[in-house]
């Protein structure tokens, strides 16, 4: 019986050594993984989840994840953010706390789990909506970021609004489409934001019915002729939940290509 790739969303994971608050709001929040093993301290790792910005989908799906990237040696925070459906969530709050979560982490961070977090700027791992909030951040904040990992990204989101990903999922974040609020698209949108200077990988699925790879095939040679430091690995067969599943096909490559990014700091 084939497996069904969305069980990753629901399997059990260990819980958290830590959850640090970087403001009032009980979605501004993450949750901190120790790296296995000793060693001196090292940058630290973001997951940005997805789920199409939307309240129903939060961290917890991104446990196997977080726990398997500390099992690898890497200080690992999931970072929650307020999210379309909640107070707060949408336009502006969604993508201000994603900001000022990366921003303050890595010293929340190294302050509840001494000598193992460095105050380097993090690298980013962002899957679907979550890739694209680490697009945003990389080309709004880079001073913040040192490498993105954007896993099935949403990074065009005019065109995911003109396909109607998830029944309109970002017109929701951004209060209406393209020529409605065309200002909100303008500051949000990974297509109109290039170059991005901070060294990106976008990974993603030839089979990927969730966030379509074409999106990447796009995106990705378009922000390099602009000038970004960017390159696509397509992996082929894959689909969209695979990218965070350490018992999936897809997980060394993933995992090859968050070595490449981490261990250039």
């Amino acid at each position: 019986m084939p497996v069904d790739p969305r069980a990753v969303l629901t399997r059990p994971a260990p819980e958290p050594d830590r959850t640090v608050a970087y403001g009032d709001d009980p979605n501004q929040v993450a949750d901190l993984r120790l790296p296995t093993g000793s060693g001196p301290a090292r940058p630290l790792v973001v997951v940005l989840h997805g789920g199409f910005w939307r309240a129903e989908y939060d961290r917890r799906h991104t446990g196997p994840l977080a726990a398997a990237l500390a099992a690898q040696g890497y200080p690992v925070a999931q970072l929650e953010y307020r999210r379309t459906g909640q107070p707060g969530g949408g336009w502006p709050g969604t993508l201000t706390d994603v900001l000022t979560g990366v921003a303050e982490l890595p010293a929340l961070a190294a302050e509840a789990l001494p000598g193992r977090v460095s105050l380097a700027a993090p690298i980013l791992v962002g899957h679907s909506a979550g890739g694209h909030l680490g697009l945003y951040v990389a080309a709004t904040a880079p001073a913040t970021v040192s490498g993105v990992l954007a896993l099935a990204p949403v990074a065009d989101l005019g065109e995911a609004y003109r396909r109607n990903l998830d029944s309109g999922a970002v017109a929701e974040l951004l209060g209406g489409g393209p020529t409605q609020v065309p200002d909100r698209y303008a500051a949000t949108d990974p297509r109109m934001l290039v170059p991005i200077q901070t060294r990106t990988v976008v990974v993603h699925g030839s089979d990927d019915h969730q966030v379509p790879v074409e999106m990447s095939r796009d995106f990705v040679p378009e922000a390099r002729a602009a000038g970004s430091d960017i390159s696509l690995v397509e992996l082929p067969g894959c689909e969209h939940f695979g990218l965070i599943d350490p018992e999936s096909a897809a997980w060394p490559h993933v995992l090859a290509v968050l070595r490449s990014l981490h261990d250039d700091h």
